[in-house]
């Protein structure tokens, strides 16, 4: 009897490597309309909201083999879409200066991560939330930085709420009072907490949860980026799109004009993202316009099978 040490390599079970089987190209048939519109509103001078759409790909192209045909596909994807809404306080300047270098210094961060996790199962879901959470960390680090290299931008701060998604997997990191919402089967989901005093002291039971949207202390930010904040905690959360979804990222230029069963009532149209995206921003200026006004749609369309 032969040891175990000393066992033939022909003895040996053959275990098949994680990934070795044909990726799935589930991601890559994902359809997604996309749109977003800034408009600076009726009142003041300049917009200090600051938005990003953009899609984001792990692929391999086959361009020369002798392969039989069919052997390996001529384009293996995963491919997802990334939105993000900040809305800069802090004066005219500091404010539009913090939300733009918010998203700038967001794209960078991303651009310099040597693995993207396109594939995540629970374990690296947690990753990516982790990294989520890091990002956040460090670009409140910048802005802060930025403001003590120059007394215009002394107070600068923003928020910042990203949505990314790839194949039905949704993620929501958020931080301030610009807002996230799901629009699923006829029913529109706030997907995000607002950090202000106001809200806290809703949830502390020293107001009702109706009388925060007319509280005078609902803009006063609990958290945000920048402002010498030295640790910033976004909340982060994972969701489920399903074919038909829309989902909708906002300043609070669109949610302090216009409430959130107006918002559903205009996802009930089914219209394209883009259409429904102008229609929210009109409401919100016809409604007076009091701040700038962001607003970004996305439409999903899942295939049927994965």
């Amino acid at each position: 009897m032969k040891n175990l040490h000393e066992r033939d390599t022909v003895d040996m079970p053959l275990l098949k490597p994680p990934g070795a089987e044909r990726p799935r190209p589930y991601s890559s048939l994902v359809r997604v309309e996309l749109a977003g519109l800034s408009d600076v509103g009726r009142v003041r001078a300049n917009n200090e909201d600051h938005f990003l759409v953009v899609r984001f790909s792990r692929a391999i192209d086959s361009l020369i083999t002798n392969l039989p045909a069919g052997t390996v596909p001529a384009q293996a994807a995963e491919v997802g879409y990334g939105m993000v809404v900040a809305d800069g306080v802090g004066g005219s300047a500091g404010g539009e200066v913090a939300s733009r270098l918010a998203i700038q210094t967001l794209f960078n961060l991303a651009v310099s991560i040597p693995d993207w996790i396109m594939l995540p199962d629970s374990e690296l879901t947690t990753e990516i939330m982790r990294r989520a959470g890091e990002r956040y960390q460090q670009i409140s680090t910048v802005l802060a930085e930025e403001a003590q290299a120059d007394p215009d931008l002394r107070n600068m701060a923003t928020t910042m709420t990203l949505a990314w998604s790839m194949g039905a997997d949704l993620y929501v990191a958020h931080l301030g009072d610009s807002r996230a919402y799901l629009f699923h089967d006829g029913a529109l989901r706030q997907l995000t907490r607002d950090h202000t005093l106001a809200q806290a002291m809703a949830d502390r039971g020293e107001i009702a949860p109706e009388q925060v949207a007319r509280n005078r202390l609902r803009h006063v930010l609990m958290q945000s980026l920048g402002a010498n904040q030295c640790n910033v905690e976004p909340d982060i959360d994972r969701y489920e799109l399903a074919s038909g979804d829309y989902l909708l990222l906002c300043s609070d230029g669109l949610t302090d004009m216009v409430r959130d069963d107006i918002i559903a009532s205009v996802f009930a149209l089914k219209e394209s993202a883009e259409a429904a995206c102008r229609r929210l921003v009109d409401l919100a200026l016809e409604a007076g316009g009091r701040d700038n006004v962001t607003v970004v749609v996305a439409r999903y369309h899942l295939p049927d099978t994965p």
